[in-house]
């Protein structure tokens, strides 16, 4: 059987980009130690095996050295290590995923004769973080002490989500790429992106992150809409970002989700730290971490105290059990893709106005079956 000559850099770069070890690699491809040290040659099939297998186009192996893969986004992160100056196969097939909903929504919209949104882009930096975080609230309609009601974070960040919907803003929450539950998001990479648009503002929250975790990313990112700001972030409550725009989102959030007005009425200094941050972050449905930094911020707290008990609160949360996946297929599909975005283009389709095939690949279902239960779970059709 015929082989080809793959590059070995680039075997080596894509296998290291999609975590997969020698071992693994030996136990499904019997000459993968070969391949490496140039000893033999995959076949077409096993290379187009290998490609699909670490989410590689074809194309790559037939470079002298791997390509230098950028974000199509502007990248508001802070680089902590190495592995973040490139962009990961996941986070890319998201982003890229992401972008063309978003175009296919834009069409809808201009087609539909959907007014452009005012508030996309209508903040500045300029302006102080409590000012806007306030236009925030009164443009979606959000009540801090409605927030204080509800008896889980879930049920908040829901509240939230459904708010910036009935707005015009496209939220979509995953925790795969797409509908593969092989492919995981990986928090440490990113935690949400923005894609600033006035017809199709889009915003994407990594659903592998905690619900409280997703508030505060959900309100950074509404920050970065109102800002006309788009670009990927995976800023923390509690740190203090490198990038000006970053540090200003962050305090927009908190000022959002947390008001200071709000906290100093309800703040209850007898309370030793550890405990008084968790009976906030409960009645605001907000983090811990943004409890004690909003403590911080109020002077409450010192700076050696605020930094201390962060690193214990850190402490604590990595030691916590990782949350069960699951839940309601048709409650999962549409906050995947949006409930605003499922409506639309499954009426668009019904209508003959968009194709099943594209459809189907938009919302990662498979069966016609499936698409029209879709349909009624969303009231599009009865």
């Amino acid at each position: 059987m015929s082989t080809v000559a793959a590059s070995i850099p680039v075997l080596r770069w894509a296998a290291q980009r999609a975590h997969l070890d020698d071992e693994s690699l030996t136990a499904r491809f019997r000459k993968w130690p070969l391949w490496l040290r140039g000893e033999a040659q995959p076949t077409l099939r096993q290379l187009e095996d290998f490609a699909r297998l670490t989410h590689t186009a074809i194309g790559y192996f037939f470079l002298p050295a791997p390509p230098q893969l950028s974000l199509p986004v502007p990248d508001f992160r802070t680089l902590r290590d190495a592995t973040l100056a490139e962009p990961s196969s996941d986070l890319l097939d998201t982003l890229y995923l992401c972008q063309q909903r978003q175009d296919w929504y834009r069409e809808h919209a201009r087609m539909h004769g959907l007014p452009a949104l005012s508030f996309v882009g209508s903040a500045s930096v300029k302006e102080a973080p409590e000012a806007v975080a306030q236009r925030l609230r009164d443009s979606l309609g959000l009540s801090t002490e409605a927030r204080r009601q509800l008896p889980t974070w879930t049920e908040a960040l829901r509240q939230l989500i459904a708010k910036a919907e009935d707005a015009g803003v496209i939220v979509m929450v995953s925790s795969v790429v797409g509908s593969n539950s092989h492919r995981k998001l990986d928090v440490a990479e990113f935690r949400g992106f923005a894609l600033a648009d006035a017809l199709a503002p889009l915003i994407f929250l990594n659903g592998a992150d905690s619900k409280a975790a997703q508030m505060f990313t959900l309100a950074h990112e509404l920050a970065h809409v109102w800002l006309g700001a788009t670009g990927i972030s995976n800023t923390q409550a509690g740190e203090v970002p490198e990038r000006h725009t970053e540090r200003w989102c962050n305090q927009v959030a908190a000022e959002l989700l947390m008001p200071m007005e709000s906290l100093r009425a309800a703040y209850d200094p007898r309370m030793p730290v550890p405990e008084e941050i968790q009976r906030l972050a409960h009645e605001f449905k907000v983090s811990t971490l943004v409890a004690l930094r909003r403590l911080f911020d109020a002077g409450f707290i010192t700076q050696d105290a605020l930094w201390q008990h962060y690193r214990e609160e850190q402490e604590r949360l990595r030691r916590l059990p990782e949350r069960a996946p699951g839940g309601d297929f048709y409650r999962s599909l549409s906050a995947r893709v949006s409930k605003r975005f499922a409506r639309a283009i499954i009426a668009s389709t019904l209508e003959g106005l968009t194709s099943f095939p594209d459809a189907f690949r938009m919302l990662g279902v498979r069966k016609t079956a499936t698409f029209y239960e879709a349909a009624r779970e969303l009231g599009v059709m009865a």
